[in-house]
């Protein structure tokens, strides 16, 4: 079997990050995306049934991790489920995650940097969101541990207004666990709910796109990806509570900005632009650590030749795939000045959850059973319950890809 196509020489990356910076690259690119931006469609899904739904995400993630960890220690290179599924399933499957991811997560940084100028300065939102994109892109480039430095500043700032939020919530003599039983659901919405907040639990990818750069990967990579998931999944769980006990399913499905709802219904409206700073440094957090994961994978693709050769050069100074960088800055700038926010979310919902799919595939080849079954089999599942826009847009994106490999695989062996 093929061997990674990463190594010593000009295009390797340097391993720089342990365990901690890991784990907080992984928080970041989770905390602040489902918690903020997720919450309030899936309640209009499944009402109370939103809980339930985060509990599916949940099982869903957990097994998905688990896979990408046993690959990720196996072939600690840049590019994730690419090199998975291209080493384990053949080169289609590989190209198709990867394309798959690419698509999703650009939609991903667009929906975070969208995020950003709402919160930020409502009244010019794109322009905000933009200019962020842009502002991260030349941080990202400067080098991964100034990235890691600063996600590890925001998740700390982002954990502690989470923290507010639950206290002031549940505090609150409005707070009723009546709330969180009240109101109907059903077990499509339940399934399109767990769907939709998937979004926000998928940053363990970002842990295993950086593989090539991870001290130690057999080790720190599961590790990582563990501790990172565990801790997202506890503050899920605590602010779900609080904001649906607080407001009620009705309530928090109309919400725009449902932790900042929450605070104002508790009592403490003056406390609500320091929830509105957390969910825009939340978001900054996110964009920053997607946008280091869509470039490695870029890396990846360019350096099989399936995107352009010259996206695989790496600095030779900062140690960092530049041009893919810039390539995917570019991008997400255009397509944050196109898009709705909420599309962008169920569009990269149907990406990611295939790019899943096919890592959960790749390790059932290990030899390992149950949890890639479960994962696969949830995968998709909650894809092809997403709404119906976002099915058929994600579906004939995926198509493309397809088409694309078949097309220049067909020329390469002419």
């Amino acid at each position: 079997m093929r061997v990674s196509a990463s190594g010593p020489g000009d295009n390797a990356l340097q391993r720089r990050l342990g365990t901690l910076d890991t784990v907080v690259l992984g928080l970041g690119s989770m905390i602040g995306a489902g918690i903020f931006v997720a919450l309030a469609p899936a309640a209009a899904a499944a009402g109370t049934g939103l809980l339930i739904g985060l509990a599916l995400a949940a099982v869903v993630a957990c097994c998905n991790a688990m896979s990408s960890a046993w690959l990720a220690a196996r072939y600690p290179s840049s590019g994730g489920t690419y090199v998975y599924g291209r080493e384990r399933l053949g080169p289609f499957w590989g190209h198709t995650a990867g394309w798959s991811f690419i698509v999703g997560k650009t939609a991903s940084c667009a929906a975070m940097a969208l995020t950003i100028g709402h919160y930020a300065w409502p009244a010019h939102a794109i322009a905000v969101a933009v200019a962020s994109v842009v502002a991260l892109t030349a941080i990202s480039y400067a080098g991964v541990q100034k990235s890691a430095l600063l996600t590890r500043v925001i998740v700390a700032v982002v954990l502690a207004v989470l923290a507010m939020v639950v206290v002031l919530a549940l505090g609150s003599g409005d707070a009723d666990a009546a709330r969180l039983a009240g109101g109907g659901t059903s077990f499509y919405g339940v399934l399109q709910a767990a769907g939709l907040l998937f979004f926000a639990f998928a940053g363990y990818a970002r842990i295993a796109t950086l593989g090539e750069e991870v001290r130690d990967p057999a080790r720190t990579i599961p590790r990582a990806v563990m501790l990172a998931l565990g801790i997202t999944l506890v503050v899920y769980a605590a602010v779900a509570v609080a904001v649906l006990a607080q407001l009620g399913s009705d309530r928090l499905a109309a919400a725009g900005a449902p932790l900042s709802e929450a605070v104002r219904a508790a009592g403490f409206a003056g406390l609500v632009p320091v929830v509105s700073a957390g969910a825009a440094i939340g978001a900054l957090g996110a964009l920053l650590a997607l946008l280091l994961g869509v470039s490695r994978t870029t890396l990846a693709m360019a350096r099989d030749r399936h995107l352009p050769h010259p996206l695989a050069a790496v600095h030779p100074h900062h140690g960092t795939p530049y041009r893919a960088e810039l390539a995917v800055g570019a991008v997400v700038a255009v397509v944050t000045a196109l898009v709705d926010l909420r599309a962008a979310i169920g569009f990269s919902s149907f990406g990611v959850l295939l790019y899943y799919a096919i890592a959960n595939a790749s390790a059932l080849t290990l030899g390992r059973r149950v949890l890639p079954t479960v994962g696969l089999i949830g995968c998709l599942t909650l894809a092809f319950t997403l709404p119906l826009s976002s099915v058929l847009s994600g579906a004939a994106v995926v198509c493309v890809g397809m088409v694309t490999y078949a097309v220049q695989a067909r020329r390469a062996k002419r």
